[in-house]
C-alpha cells in the first residue's frame, strides 16, 4: 500500500479538460490555486461544483480547451500586473496539436503521465526550466514527457531516492536519449511556479530522432488507437470487469477518495481508451507496466493490462483489511483485558481480598522473620526494618524496588539461628561408615573422633577437613556419608576453573543481575545453619582478571573469621562457625600454602587389590546389578573374573573404573538374557527359576563355568562367548522356566534352544564370568604385567615409583656403550626431569666411591661410557626416590653381578651415601604387592609411615628400613641362598 500511496501523491486527482466558465475563474484566482485544490481533495476541490467532461483527442476538443484556457486568463488578468507577468500564467495557445512535431524532452523519473491526467514535477536543470518558460511566452506551451528507463542490474521494484534522481539531472543529450523510453506523452504546460511545473497530459508520442542536446529537443510522431470495434461483446465484458474491479477497489481503499467522485459522476464519459487511461493512473503498479499500458495502443490489449493491474489492487486491499482487523481484534482484545483487569482489582481492593503490592510483599517479608525473631542477629534485624522502611516510599515501576525488594528476599529467607539436631552416637555414625564404604578406617577414625567430641562439648564446632587422593577413590561420597552420618544437610559445589571472586563473596547489589555467593546460596538452599559443605576440586581453582578466589576462600574457611562472614550482597556478617566443610583434592601441592594451613589433610592412597575385589563384591556389583534389573540366580561373575579385572584393566588406584567395567559386563549379560528370552518385568510373566547348585569344594578363585547339557544351548553358548568350553566338567546349574505361549517367537526359541526339550520345562542358561572369558565382555586386557623379570639381569633393578593415579614399580637399566681408557661418561634417556637427571648424576658420582672401596682394582666406571635408561619412554619422570636404585643397577652392571630376586627399592641418595626419606610409602608398597615383590628397602625414616598402613597391605612383606647406601649393598648383591624366605606366593588372597 505504501506504493500505491505514492503513486497516488505522484498523480493529482483526475482534472480532465474542460470548459469552465468566467464564474470558475473568479473562484480560482490562478491556475496554480486550481492544483492546489486538486492536490487537496474532496469533493469541491476536484469536481469545483461543476460538470467536467474529459478531453478528447479530436482537434476540436483542444480548440475548446485552448479555449478556455484563454478565458480563465482574461479572467486573472485583473489581478495585477505583476500576475500577468508571473510565470504561473496560462497563456492563451491556439497551436494545433498536431503541429507540435519537435519538443523538448522532460524526464519522468517515477510513473508516466497519461493523457486526460496532471501530475506536478520539478525541475532543476535551470536552463531546461528556462526553455520551458520560453516556450510558454511563445505560445507553444507545450512538451513531451517520457519515463525514464531503469539503470542495468537494478530492480525496478526498489525505489533508489534522490541518489537516481541526481544521476538522471547530470545526464544530458544522447546518454539522456538513452535513459528514456521511446513512448511518451504530449503534456502541456499549465503552470510554472518557481522549479515546480504542472504537465496535463494530451496524446501518445513516440520518439524518433534528437534535434538538439542542451536542452534535450527531440522529434516526435504523434500516435493513435488502432481501430477497434465498439460494439464488439469481448471488450464491452472487458470493460464491464474493469469497471466493476474498479468501483470494488475505490469502494473499499481510501487512498483513492478523490477518484471516487470523479468515477461516480462522470462514468458515463468514458470511453475505452479512457477507461483503461484511468485505471492503470490510479493503481499502485510498478513504473514499467504502468510505461506497458502507456505503450499500447490496441485498446482491447490495454485493457486487459489494466484489468491485470486493478486487479492486484484489489487483492492488496483486501491484505489491507485483513492487517488492518488483525491489528484492531489484538489491540481491542488487551485493551479490554487490562481493563477488566484493572476492574478486578479495584473490587477486590474494595472488599478487601487483595492489598496492592507494596503492602502484600512487607506482610511477606515480615511475616517471615517474625519465625526467626528471637534467633535472629540484631544487626540483621535493624537492616530489615529499614529496607522495608525504604520499601514503602519507593515507587513499585522504579528500578530501585526491585533492588530492595530482592535484597529483603534473601536476608529474610536464609535460616537465622536456625540449627538442626545433630546425631553424635558414635556406633550410629561408625554403621553407615561402614555402609558406604569399604576400608578407609583413617578417614573413618577421624570423622568419630569429630562426632566424639561433639558429644562431649553438647555441641559441635565447624571444621575443614581435607580429602586428598587420586580420582575415583571416593572422596566426593565420603563427604555425603559423614553428613548422613551427623544429620546435617549436605551442599557441594565445585570450584574446578573458578575465576571470579564473586562467586564466593557475591556481587555488590549496585550491579544488574547481582547474586550474593555460593555459601548465602548454600544456606537459603538447606534452611539450616550448620550444614556439611563439600567444596570440590579445590586443588584447580582458577585466577583471573576477577581476582583470585583462593585468597576470598580464606575468610570463608579461616575458623577465626568466618565467625562474621561478610557477603557482598547482603552486605551483614553471617556466622558460618558451626559450618563443617570438607574439601576434595587431587594433588594438595596445587592448593595456595595459606589456603592448605586452615585445613586438616586425610589422605587417601587408594585401595590395594584385595579391597578393591570386597568393594567390587559387596557394593558395585550388588548396585549395577540391581540398576540392570538381573536377578542374582540369573548371572555369575566369579572371584577369578573380578581379580582379572582389577589386575589386567583396573590399576588404578580409585575404583571409577572398575565400576565402569562392571557395569559394561551386565549390559552385556542383560543383552544376552534377553536374547534368550528372558524377561524380568514385574507386570508380565516372568519365568519362575528355580536353582539347585552342589556343594562345590576348592577356593572360591577357582570357580567354574556351568553350562547346560542341551547341544543347541551349548552352541548358542559358545557362539555368544559366555561359557567356558574347558569347564564342562564343573558343578551343573539346572534351570527351568515356564513355556511361554505358542507362537512365531516361541517356536523360533524351542527351534534355537533345543527343540526335544518339553515347551514347559524349556532351559534358560545362566551366564557365568570367569577369567576365561572375561575378555568377551570388556575386550583385550589394558595393562600388562608390571614385571617383565622373572629374575632381574645384571644392570638393572626394580625401582618403586609414586604417581598421581596411585603408585607403580619401574625398572631402571644401565649398560656398557663403550669401554676405553678415560671414557668414562653417563647417557641418561627414558623422558627424565632436571631432578631425576641430578639423581643419575649423583648415583653415578656414589657408584664409583662404592666401588673403589669394595673393589679397589675394578676401573669399571674409569674406562666406561654407560648408558642407563629408565622404560615407558613415552611417560614423563621424575622425583628424588630412584637415587638409591640407579647406584645398584650401575654396580650390577659394573661388578657382574644381578641383585637379589624379587627384590625393590627407592629412597633418596645423597653424595656421602645417606638414604633420605620419600613419599607415598602406602602407594609403592601396593604397587609392590601387585608386582608380587617379596622384599622391600625404605629409608629408615619412613619406618612410622609403614608402620601406619593397614595389616593386609603389610602382610607378607620383607621390609628392610636402611640409613646409608652400604646397608642397601649388602642386601641386594648377597646370595639368593643365604638368605631365602619361606614366603608364599604373593598372589592376592581373600
Amino acid at each position: 500500500m505504501l506504493r500505491a500511496a505514492a503513486a497516488a501523491a505522484a498523480i493529482l486527482p483526475v482534472r480532465f479538460a474542460a470548459a469552465p466558465t468566467v464564474a470558475a475563474a473568479e473562484e480560482l484566482r490562478s491556475p496554480l490555486l486550481r492544483v492546489i485544490g486538486t492536490l487537496r481533495g474532496g469533493r469541491g476541490s476536484v469536481l469545483l461544483g461543476r460538470r467536467v467532461r474529459f478531453c478528447s483527442n479530436s482537434s476540436a476538443s483542444d480548440s475548446e480547451a485552448a479555449a478556455a484556457e484563454a478565458k480563465a486568463e482574461d479572467a486573472t488578468a485583473a489581478e495585477g500586473e505583476a500576475d500577468s507577468k508571473a510565470s504561473s500564467a496560462i497563456v492563451s495557445t491556439n497551436t494545433n496539436l498536431d503541429d507540435c512535431l519537435s519538443v523538448i524532452a522532460l524526464p519522468l523519473p517515477h510513473r508516466p503521465l497519461f493523457p486526460g491526467f496532471y501530475m506536478p514535477m520539478y525541475v532543476k536543470d535551470q536552463k531546461l526550466l528556462q526553455a520551458l518558460i520560453e516556450n510558454r511566452k511563445r505560445s507553444a506551451p507545450y512538451a513531451g514527457a517520457f519515463l525514464v528507463k531503469d539503470e542495468e542490474g537494478t530492480d525496478p521494484n526498489i525505489v533508489t531516492g534522490s541518489d537516481s534522481e541526481k544521476s538522471i539531472d547530470d545526464l544530458k543529450g544522447k546518454d539522456l536519449l538513452k535513459r528514456l523510453h521511446e513512448v511518451g506523452t504530449l503534456a502541456q504546460i499549465t503552470s510554472i511556479q518557481g522549479d515546480q511545473v504542472v504537465l496535463f497530459g494530451h496524446r501518445r508520442l513516440r520518439i524518433t530522432e534528437m534535434v538538439e542536446e542542451d536542452p534535450l529537443t527531440v522529434k516526435v510522431d504523434h500516435l493513435k488507437e488502432n481501430p477497434y470495434n465498439k460494439d464488439d461483446d469481448v471488450m464491452k465484458a472487458t470493460s464491464f470487469e474493469v469497471i466493476s474491479t474498479l468501483r470494488d477497489v475505490l469502494r473499499t481503499s481510501s487512498l483513492w477518495k478523490d477518484h471516487v467522485q470523479t468515477y461516480q459522476q462522470h462514468i458515463g464519459d468514458f470511453n475505452y481508451q479512457r477507461l483503461a487511461d484511468f485505471g492503470a493512473a490510479i493503481s499502485g503498479a510498478n513504473k514499467l507496466h504502468c510505461q506497458e499500458v502507456l505503450e499500447e495502443l490496441d485498446v482491447y490489449k490495454r485493457l486487459k493490462l489494466t484489468l491485470e493491474l486493478i486487479k492486484k489492487e484489489m487483492e492488496i486491499s483486501k491484505l489491507q483489511q485483513a492487517i488492518a482487523k488483525a491489528i484492531e481484534e489484538k489491540i481491542s482484545g488487551d485493551q479490554r483485558r487490562y481493563l477488566l483487569n484493572e476492574q478486578l482489582k479495584a473490587i477486590k481492593k474494595e472488599l478487601g481480598l487483595e492489598t496492592d503490592d507494596k503492602t502484600a510483599l512487607s506482610a511477606k517479608f515480615k511475616e517471615r522473620i517474625e519465625l526467626k525473631k528471637d534467633k535472629c542477629p540484631p544487626h540483621v534485624l535493624q537492616v530489615i526494618e529499614e529496607e522495608l522502611t525504604k520499601l514503602q516510599l519507593l515507587e513499585a515501576s522504579s528500578s530501585e524496588f526491585s533492588v530492595t525488594r530482592n535484597y529483603l528476599d534473601w536476608l529474610t529467607v536464609l535460616p537465622w539461628g536456625n540449627y538442626s539436631d545433630e546425631n553424635f552416637d558414635v556406633h550410629h555414625a561408625q554403621k553407615i561408615l561402614d555402609e558406604d564404604h569399604y576400608g578407609l578406617n583413617d578417614v573413618k577414625e577421624r570423622i568419630l573422633e569429630f562426632i566424639a567430641v561433639g558429644k562431649l562439648r553438647g555441641t559441635s564446632q565447624g571444621k575443614i577437613i581435607c580429602l586428598s587422593g587420586p580420582p575415583g577413590v571416593g572422596k566426593t561420597s565420603i563427604g555425603r556419608s559423614i553428613a548422613r552420618a551427623l544429620n546435617r544437610q549436605f551442599y557441594r559445589f565445585s570450584v574446578g576453573g573458578l575465576a571470579d571472586v564473586a562467586e564466593i563473596k557475591g556481587h555488590r547489589r549496585t550491579y544488574v543481575g547481582a547474586m550474593p555467593g555460593k555459601m548465602v546460596q548454600c544456606l537459603k538452599s538447606v534452611g539450616t545453619a550448620n550444614p556439611l559443605v563439600l567444596i570440590d576440586e579445590i586443588d584447580k581453582l582458577g585466577k583471573g582478571h576477577s581476582g583470585d578466589p583462593a585468597s576470598a576462600l580464606l575468610e570463608l574457611l579461616d575458623p577465626e573469621q568466618n565467625v562474621n562472614f561478610l557477603d557482598h550482597y547482603l552486605d551483614v556478617p553471617i556466622d558460618l562457625s558451626k559450618v563443617l566443610f570438607v574439601c576434595t583434592a587431587n594433588v594438595i601441592e596445587m592448593i595456595p600454602n595459606p589456603l592448605l594451613d586452615r585445613m586438616e589433610i586425610i589422605a587417601i592412597a587408594g585401595y590395594i587389590t584385595d579391597e578393591k575385589v570386597h568393594i567390587a563384591r559387596d557394593y558395585l556389583e550388588k548396585n549395577t546389578r540391581q540398576a540392570c534389573g538381573i536377578k542374582p540366580q540369573q548371572v555369575e561373575v566369579t572371584d577369578a573374573a573380578l581379580l582379572a579385572l582389577i589386575e589386567n584393566y583396573c590399576r588404578e588406584a580409585g575404583v571409577r573404573n572398575l565400576q565402569k567395567q562392571i557395569e559394561k559386563i551386565y549390559r552385556k549379560i542383560a543383552l544376552q538374557l534377553v536374547r534368550q528370552g528372558v524377561s524380568n518385568e514385574p507386570d508380565q510373566e516372568s519365568p519362575s527359576v528355580t536353582v539347585s547348585e552342589e556343594s562345590s569344594s576348592g577356593d572360591s578363585t577357582t570357580a567354574k563355568d556351568e553350562i547346560l547339557k542341551d547341544p543347541a544351548v551349548e552352541d548358542a553358548s559358545v557362539a555368544n562367548n559366555v561359557t567356558n568350553p574347558a569347564s564342562e566338567e564343573a558343578n551343573e546349574v539346572n534351570l527351568t522356566t515356564e513355556a511361554p505361549k505358542e507362537d512365531n517367537t516361541s517356536k523360533g526359541n524351542k527351534d534355537t534352544y533345543g527343540a526335544a526339550e518339553d515347551a514347559a520345562d524349556k532351559a534358560i542358561e545362566k551366564v557365568v564370568v570367569d577369567s576365561s572369558n572375561l575378555g568377551d565382555f570388556v575386550g583385550k586386557p589394558v595393562f600388562q604385567a608390571e614385571r617383565i623379570y622373572e629374575q632381574t639381569p645384571v644392570g638393572v633393578v626394580m625401582g618403586l615409583a609414586w604417581t598421581a593415579m596411585g603408585g607403580s614399580t619401574l625398572y631402571i637399566e644401565t649398560t656398557k656403550v663403550e669401554e676405553g681408557e678415560g671414557k668414562g661418561a653417563l647417557v641418561l634417556t627414558g623422558q627424565l626431569g632436571d631432578v631425576m637427571k641430578e639423581s643419575a648424576q649423583i648415583a653415578h658420582t656414589v657408584g664409583r666411591a662404592v666401588l673403589l672401596e669394595k673393589e679397589p682394582d675394578n676401573q669399571f666406571f674409569a674406562n666406561s661410557k654407560l648408558h642407563l635408561h629408565v622404560p615407558a619412554g613415552s611417560t614423563p619422570k621424575d622425583g628424588p626416590s630412584a637415587g638409591c636404585t640407579m647406584i645398584t643397577s650401575m654396580l650390577s652392571l659394573a661388578m657382574g653381578m644381578p641383585v637379589k630376586k624379587d627384590l625393590a627399592m627407592t629412597g633418596e641418595v645423597t653424595l656421602t651415601g645417606r638414604i633420605l626419606p620419600i613419599g607415598g610409602v602406602k602407594e609403592k608398597t601396593i604397587a609392590a604387592r601387585r608386582s608380587a615383590i617379596k622384599t622391600l628397602i625404605f629409608p629408615a625414616a619412613n619406618k612410622r609411615d609403614f608402620d601406619e598402613l593397614a595389616s593386609n597391605v603389610k602382610e607378607g612383606l620383607e621390609v628392610h628400613f636402611v640409613d646409608t647406601y652400604g646397608e642397601i649393598y649388602d642386601l641386594a648383591f648377597q646370595s639368593d641362598a643365604g638368605t631365602e624366605t619361606s614366603l608364599d606366593d604373593l598372589a592376592l588372597q581373600d
